[in-house]
């Protein structure tokens, strides 16, 4: 586990080489627009008149086509267990390291672990990002408790509740996007299939010493069909591209940032783009997110939906097997990522 060395009044002492991008790939934070930021999407309206309803819909595809991302206000999740789930990751990683060090692995197979992202790059060691992440499986139905880690004791008991909501505001979600395609309400969430991919990532970027060096996340797209990210208020961090400049997403109080994966890119036929996005840090404050990620499990047949393909709008992706998409992921591991631009079909080939 790569360590960040602080000094004793927990101010971030001198980046060490193995976190310095080369030049090229340094994120230039001053390049950065602060006049813009992703839609907010408010999801009161749901369940009121058809008026409101249709508004809702022309909101998620605007959204959808637009950014690939929004946020969503009024969710419906209780704000107490939000505040409370946050403190509850913020408190794993203030773990001693000796402890934390535990639940490390470099193990891809290891269903929970944390772990150190990392980029590639020829003729250099391979740069680590400035962040400690901590991947597991969730499920409505709470079958992962045993794989989460015992202390902090909250974390647990927490995260079972956490995921039954978020389950909740999962189908909310692909019925909306679903219905703002002209599809019926159920249709993404079938074409994803049974016994779905649910993974989770909690995230914690601390202080750096000079953030124009490194990355706390590399510049990549969610490979999943969806993400449901909690962030905390305090400091910004999430970046996404738009019409080729870099945008904050910054922090709305008691809100969730959705985005759309490359599985939803896939089944919309390109018409909703998964967007690529990195996340930056900040000299004096630590930032931590939790994102939720739901995607086909590795047997379901992934490819655009029969109903939006017409003579206008020809197949952009091949059909596949998630398990193929999932060994190009694996393949490109460490690079910037490119798997669903491996199932194009060309525009040759449609001729």
């Amino acid at each position: 586990m790569e360590s960040f060395q602080m000094a004793k009044d927990n101010t971030p002492l001198s980046l060490s080489q193995n976190f310095i991008l080369p030049e090229e790939k340094r994120p230039q934070l001053s390049k950065v627009s602060t006049l813009d930021s992703i839609p907010i999407i408010d999801f009161s309206v749901i369940n009121k008149d058809g008026a409101s309803h249709e508004v809702l819909l022309d909101k998620i595809t605007e959204a959808c086509e637009e950014y690939g991302f929004f946020h969503i206000i009024n969710h419906g999740v209780p704000q107490d267990l939000c505040k409370r789930m946050l403190t509850a990751v913020s408190d794993l990683f203030k773990l001693p390291p000796q402890e934390r060090s535990k639940l490390f692995s470099t193990d891809h197979t290891k269903e929970a672990r944390i772990m150190n992202y990392f980029l590639k790059f020829q003729n250099q060691d391979k740069v680590t990002m400035w962040s400690e992440n901590f991947s597991h499986p969730w499920d409505p139905n709470g079958d992962f408790f045993t794989l989460l880690p015992e202390n902090p004791p909250l974390y647990r008991e927490l995260f079972v509740e956490y995921a039954k909501e978020i389950n909740k505001l999962m189908e909310i979600i692909f019925g909306l996007i679903s219905q703002s395609l002209g599809l019926e309400r159920n249709c993404l969430q079938s074409k994803l299939g049974e016994k779905p991919m649910l993974k989770a990532l909690a995230n914690f970027y601390p202080p750096c010493p000079d953030p124009e060096l490194t990355l706390g996340l590399a510049v990549h797209s969610d490979f999943y069909a969806l993400t449901v990210l909690m962030q905390s208020e305090e400091v910004n961090g999430l970046q996404v591209i738009k019409d080729g400049n870099w945008v904050d997403v910054k922090p709305v109080p008691d809100s969730f940032v959705v985005n759309i994966g490359d599985q939803l890119q896939v089944l919309s036929n390109g018409r909703y783009e998964s967007v690529i996005h990195r996340a930056v840090n900040n000299k004096m404050v630590p930032r931590i997110s939790l994102a939720m990620f739901y995607g086909p499990n590795e047997n379901t047949w992934i490819g655009p939906v029969e109903e939006l393909v017409d003579e206008e709008h020809p197949p952009l992706y091949r059909r596949y097997e998630f398990s193929e998409y999932m060994e190009e992921v694996k393949k490109q591991v460490g690079t910037r990522r490119r798997a669903k631009e491996i199932f194009e079909i060309r525009r040759e080939q449609q001729a």
